[in-house]
């Protein structure tokens, strides 16, 4: 199982790696600059060394960045350009720091076929500019709220046709909470094995490259993005084992993005989830 977290790059990139290889983690998911700004220093010469050399001597199997959270590739004009800029920036930097995917929220517009039609056009601009090729945009599920694409897996599936000349260069990754409260449940065997029949036949499997680990606060179908700790939602712990046995799983990164701190013991709760998630698994 290559499991891993969302984590902090307070003191260089190269940190993430290093609080990643802290829990045993071969997989870490972190930001590539600040993700509540437009533009960000560029990355210097040292900074690029000292995260290469950490992923190779920690032995990191994959990474996956976020993209800024300000990102609407489905917006207006002036949000849009923003929006494209700060994309391909963001790609340009994964490449340099041999980072291999860039999650991105596909974006809101209250007109679900526009909008489908300006992200994809928006990827289209942001590859033909962008010569880092190896790395990969993951377009991430979403719990739908309000006019946000990206809640069905037929409308990823369409930003994904739209985009069919730089196919190769996207995938997707399923977020647990996003489709728990986009009225996927995955908390049986059955009802899993019909949730991914239904990505299977909008998407493909080949294209689910990693997953969100999150307990959804909210009931099934509330489109209410709202992160519980693995066990301690909706979903439940009996809920995760059919995603956590399934042996098609045990290459593609798991990234835990519950909530952060301590409980009121003072345990760290990315250790707490991710032992609960191991015997969940058992590993």
């Amino acid at each position: 199982m290559l499991l891993g977290s969302h984590l902090s790059i307070e003191g260089g990139p190269h940190r993430a790696l290093e609080r990643a290889d802290s829990y045993g983690f071969r997989t870490v998911a972190m930001f590539v600059r600040n993700q509540l700004q437009w533009s960000a220093p560029a990355l210097s010469d040292e900074a690029v060394r000292a995260f290469r050399n950490a992923k190779r001597r920690l032995g990191i199997r994959l990474i996956v960045a976020h993209a800024s959270y300000l990102v609407n590739l489905a917006g207006e004009d002036a949000v849009r350009e923003k929006s494209i800029a700060a994309m391909a920036g963001d790609l340009d930097r994964c490449g340099r720091l041999g980072i291999e995917y860039l999650v991105l929220h596909p974006g809101s517009n209250p007109d679900p076929d526009v909008g489908i039609e300006r992200i994809a056009d928006g990827l289209e601009r942001i590859f033909a500019e962008c010569p880092r090729r190896r790395v990969k945009v993951l377009l991430e599920t979403t719990a739908g709220a309000g006019s946000t694409l990206g809640r069905t897996f037929t409308q990823l599936a369409a930003i994904l046709s739209a985009c069919r000349k730089r196919s190769r260069r996207l995938g997707v990754c399923l977020d647990t909470c996003h489709i728990f409260a986009a009225g996927y449940d995955i908390r049986t065997p059955a009802a899993y094995e019909s949730t991914m029949a239904a990505f299977d036949a909008a998407v493909g499997r080949d294209k689910l490259l990693a997953v969100h680990l999150n307990d959804a606060k909210r009931p099934l179908g509330s489109r209410v993005d709202r992160h519980e700790h693995i066990g301690r939602g909706k979903i439940g712990t009996r809920g995760f084992r059919p995603l956590l046995t399934d042996p098609r799983m045990a290459e593609v990164p798991l990234i835990l993005e519950t909530p952060k701190g301590k409980d009121p013991r003072g345990r760290d709760w990315d250790e707490i989830n991710a032992a609960k998630v191991r015997r969940i698994a058992g590993r």
